[in-house]
């Protein structure tokens, strides 16, 4: 007899074993799913923004907003003596005839005292029969500006978006515009070129 309730206990000991364990299973898979599909989400989340941060380092940009000035920034920190830099960093824009409001966007390190500081675009050359002062005319905001004053070792507060309307009837083309910055009535740094390359339909 006491064998037989021994053997009982066993029995089911085994069989309280193996519910315990089948739950644990089932919660184990659960919680491991829900992981999986936070890390899948998140890992969307991430390519979405650098697929996001990508484009707009390599084309036009309809403005200037926080991620904007956020890589402005990082351009700047990436090297001290950066007098100059534009957005996107290739310093290369692609927009088709027929659009307006795109552009690229720029800013200014001032690396002695406190003073005023200007500007003004100018297309240089170009790889088609457009006049050099149609391309200039192709500007529509930000050409040029005068009495921007900048604090010592800062950088402008807000950068400058550089606007470009392309009429129906330009050409496609690629025209290089020059930055020409001073500082005082001299000349601040080499001037930094911008290559508009301009598509068709």
């Amino acid at each position: 007899m006491v064998k037989i309730n021994k053997r009982h206990k066993q029995e089911s000991s085994i069989c309280n074993f193996f519910p315990k364990s089948h739950k644990a299973a089932m919660e184990m898979t659960i919680g491991t799913m829900v992981t999986i599909v936070l890390l899948v989400a998140v890992l969307v989340m991430i390519l979405f923004f650098i697929t996001r941060i990508t484009e707009s380092g390599t084309s036009a940009i309809d403005g200037i907003d926080s991620a904007v000035r956020a890589q402005i920034g990082i351009l700047f920190a990436s090297d001290n003596k950066q007098k100059v830099v534009v957005y996107p960093d290739s310093r290369e824009i692609t927009i088709k005839k027929g659009q307006d409001s795109l552009g690229f966007g720029f800013s200014i390190r001032n690396t002695g005292e406190e003073d005023s500081f200007s500007y003004d675009i100018t297309a240089e050359e170009t790889s088609c029969d457009l006049r050099l002062s149609e391309a200039d005319g192709l500007i529509s905001l930000g050409k040029q500006k005068n009495g921007i004053l900048i604090s010592a070792g800062t950088v402008m507060e807000y950068p400058i978006f550089v606007r470009f309307d392309i009429p129906d009837t330009t050409p496609p083309c690629k025209i290089r515009y020059a930055i020409n910055v001073e500082k005082s009535g001299q000349i601040y740094g080499a001037s930094i070129d911008v290559d508009l390359i301009i598509k068709g339909e």
